[in-house]
């Protein structure tokens, strides 16, 4: 298992890549996932073992029901263990240090948030609905109600299907461009495509975060990575903020 991991001032990011789990084919070895048809005993067994590599414990792991809308859930634990009991949100924030909050993906954005010093994280899953729909700027918004500065905000945007390689037909690019301009991007063979991960560090330097940074990894391009768009049918990675 090979996680990209940051800290910074208490704040701990990582992400992982698909190596070192249980799950057969198609979802090896690391899915994360528990809605894509993996076994799920499985996907228990990941969470915990990728829980362990990164020194939390799995109970204290808040995941969400992803729907690819701009919801957000202030969270002060962990759900229940009925799954439906998970809300439909696509960011989650918390003021609970200690807690880690996840966020699931497969070439979508996982956008990771920090402000350390007032004790507030947030994770939030940009795909391009999500993108042009607010998700990023509503995350923000809830850990700015809870008392963080977007001045004091560290953000990580963790292994993500790239600009060269997300193509989309002309009339999609320009409808998403319009909403988010930096998102306006060609594939590498020369075709109309959408840089989602643009977008989103757009969005949140509009929003007032300054400390940005991203995985240098394409999931489409990466076979160390899962990607919807080359699979299909696959696992998903995930991405975990928590601050000490």
């Amino acid at each position: 298992m090979t996680l990209e991991q940051y800290s910074e001032s208490g704040a701990h990011f990582a992400f992982t890549d698909r190596w070192g789990g249980v799950s057969a084919v198609p979802y090896e070895e690391l899915n994360l996932g528990g809605a894509v048809g993996d076994d799920p005993a499985a996907v228990r067994a990941n969470r915990a073992a990728a829980a362990k590599a990164l020194g939390i414990a799995p109970d204290r792991v808040v995941w969400m029901n992803q729907v690819h809308g701009r919801d957000v859930a202030v969270v002060d634990g962990p759900w229940g263990p009925d799954r439906e009991e998970i809300p439909a949100v696509d960011a989650v924030v918390t003021a609970r240090r200690g807690l880690a909050l996840a966020v699931l993906t497969a070439d979508c954005t996982p956008v990771l948030l920090a402000d350390p010093v007032a004790g507030i994280a947030g994770a939030a899953h940009a795909g391009r609905p999500g993108l042009v729909a607010g998700v990023v700027g509503a995350a923000v918004e809830a850990m700015v109600s809870l008392g963080a500065d977007p001045a004091r905000m560290v953000a990580r945007t963790g292994p993500a299907v790239c600009g060269r390689c997300y193509e989309v037909p002309a009339e999609m690019r320009a409808a998403v461009a319009e909403v988010v301009p930096a998102a306006y991007a060609e594939t590498s063979w020369g075709t109309p495509a959408v840089d989602v991960v643009a977008g989103v560090h757009a969005q949140l330097a509009e929003a007032g975060v300054a400390d940005i940074e991203r995985s240098p990894f394409c999931t489409l391009e990466s076979r160390d990575h899962f990607s919807y768009r080359r699979d299909r049918m696959t696992g998903r990675l995930a991405g975990y903020v928590w601050l000490d």
